[in-house]
């Protein structure tokens, strides 16, 4: 009985010391929790355009899932809350950081069909309108897009993440708020009404839903479950297709089974663009992530700081980023797809010396349109959405997808429920021509950025030709300015448009608009700020996230 008294005494000292470190841990997660801010979280988040698809998103998380899948998930609720802004008939640009810090970019982004209408671009708008008709749709990505992202990072069944929004599809949702007030203008109105859209978003007289009323999409519910149930190829070789491509002949389109069958996702290396202690990672072209860097890398020049933001530097600063942007609008025709245009190339665009020609020649006062080489400007347009997902093994993901303007073409099939993008429209006024299988220009522009301390930042935007200028200025605000990520997406933008008119959100502050027409900018009246950014970042153990509350959007997370 003596012998065992070291073995039991070594052993109670054992559970001790097992008891305080279990207590200790207790604390320092205690303080942890402490030390987040309100509305910040622990592990995981999601930043899509509403609080509904955020919160399928995060379940999706929750349930064991990676944020693929939460994203993923957030993006099929989104083609139904949102339906003007992306679907299923659509595509996607997705940034993915690995836990291994590795940065990818899945591109499925839609390509123009083997067969297309012959001039298609002397059909281009020469003034703000939105493009209808079936002559624009591309080939849809967003389902192969969404599959093969599944099969590279998803954890949790296929169908298990379609689920949600069938169910939401089938059985109906009160008219979300967001689209409401869309259907109250009367440009949305009079595309509703006026097209095959009204079989879905109209009342039994054939006039648009308002608040109070149900929303139903049954045929879109048939597609998706079955696209649940027996993957992407039912869609792109099965009966959903040949159904499709039915209903866009009998609207005059070109698509064929052809071009589903052959789509093809790309998936490449995210460039690396330094920021002083700060690497972003952009999707390369035909995507917008070169103009962000250009701007960005043009910005840090100036060295800008909380500081900037005093009276004379405010409008200092903005006058340096409103010129950055009139030349990043004069570098537009360089983006295109590098598979099909060897002659052009968007490389200089986060060349140093490039920045620093570009620097020298900011002065205090603007210049004359031709200094900042432009030819015909491209129409300004809107749409598109953005989810952030940062998921609580490290993965993140930056994904933006579209259908391009308001309800793309406005091109509805009834067999299958889907609306069909007007991607082609993107060649517009920065393209003299369109070839088979080419993917059009493209203002979306995903990132991830990474500092030295270990922040991880995840943001994108959408808004058509707005991107470029409230993500960047969305970046600065964080980065540099020191802002909150609330704050620093929520701030008024200016956006200088295709004819380098400098147009400013409401709210903006007037004695910066005066100090730049005093230095010769042209103010235009711009109406449509529709600019949204999402965001999502992991910084000291906390996890922030911001869905911007232009689209009445809200986070979820845990």
């Amino acid at each position: 009985m003596a012998e065992s008294r070291p073995w039991l005494v070594r052993c109670c000292v054992f559970m001790v010391l097992l008891c305080v470190a279990a207590v200790v841990c207790a604390c320092v997660l205690s303080l942890l929790d402490k030390a987040c801010t309100s509305g910040s979280y622990r592990r995981a988040a999601v930043s899509a355009d509403s609080r509904l698809c955020s919160q399928i998103g995060k379940n999706m998380l929750q349930e064991g899932g990676s944020a693929v899948d939460g994203a993923i998930a957030a993006l099929l609720c989104t083609s139904v809350v949102n339906p003007q802004s992306m679907g299923i008939g659509g595509g996607s640009i997705v940034t993915i950081r690995e836990r291994s810090g590795k940065v990818k970019v899945y591109n499925f982004r839609e390509t123009v069909p083997q067969s297309y209408k012959i001039n298609l671009l002397e059909d281009c708008p020469k003034t703000f309108s939105l493009s209808s008709g079936s002559q624009w749709i591309g080939v849809p990505g967003e389902l192969k897009g969404y599959e093969e992202l599944h099969k590279q990072y998803g954890r949790l069944p296929w169908h298990k993440l379609f689920e949600p929004t069938v169910k939401l599809a089938r059985e109906g949702l009160a008219l979300p708020d967001y689209l409401a007030h869309f259907f109250s203008s009367p440009l949305v109105r009079h595309r509703v009404e006026s097209t095959s859209l009204c079989d879905i978003f109209c009342n039994k007289n054939r006039t648009v839903l308002k608040k109070g009323d149900t929303l139903k999409y049954p045929k879109l519910a048939e597609t998706m479950e079955t696209v649940g149930r027996f993957g992407a190829d039912a869609f792109y070789s099965g009966k959903i297709g040949r159904d499709l491509i039915e209903d866009v002949k009998a609207k005059g389109g070109t698509l064929t089974m052809e071009d589903l069958k052959g789509f093809r996702v790309r998936v490449d290396d995210a460039l690396r663009v330094p920021l002083g202690d700060t690497v972003m990672h952009i999707p390369p072209p035909p995507a917008g992530g070169a103009l962000l860097a250009f701007i960005l890398q043009l910005m840090r020049e100036f060295a800008l700081s909380p500081s900037s933001l005093g009276a004379d530097q405010k409008i200092q600063m903005y006058h340096r980023f409103v010129e950055a942007v009139k030349f990043a609008n004069g570098q537009k025709r360089n983006i295109c797809d590098p598979q099909f245009n060897n002659e052009k190339s968007a490389a200089h665009l986060t060349d140093s010396t490039f920045i620093a020609h570009i620097k020298a020649l900011i002065s205090n006062q603007t210049h004359e349109d031709s200094l900042y080489s432009r030819v015909t400007p491209p129409v300004d347009h809107f749409g598109t959405t953005h989810v952030s997902v940062l998921d609580e093994d490290g993965l993140a993901v930056s994904a933006t997808s579209t259908i391009n303007q308001l309800f793309g073409g406005a091109v509805y099939s009834p067999q299958t429920g889907i609306i069909l993008n007007n991607e082609l429209a993107d060649f517009c006024g920065r393209a003299d021509a369109v070839k088979s299988g080419e993917q059009p220009p493209s203002s979306m522009t995903p990132v991830v950025l990474e500092s030295q301390s270990g922040r991880l930042l995840v943001i994108g935007g959408s808004g058509g030709s707005m991107i470029t200028s409230a993500v960047a200025l969305s970046i600065m605000n964080r980065l540099w300015l020191k802002m909150s990520l609330k704050d620093a997406i929520s701030a008024p933008i200016v956006f200088v448009d295709s004819k380098n008119n400098v147009n400013f959100e409401p709210g903006f502050d007037e004695s910066v608009i005066e100090g730049l027409r005093v230095r010769g900018h042209k103010v235009g009246n711009w109406k449509y700020f529709l600019n949204v950014v999402n965001a999502v970042e992991r910084d000291n153990g906390c996890v922030l996230a911001f869905s911007d509350a232009r689209k009445m959007g809200e986070t979820a997370g845990y």
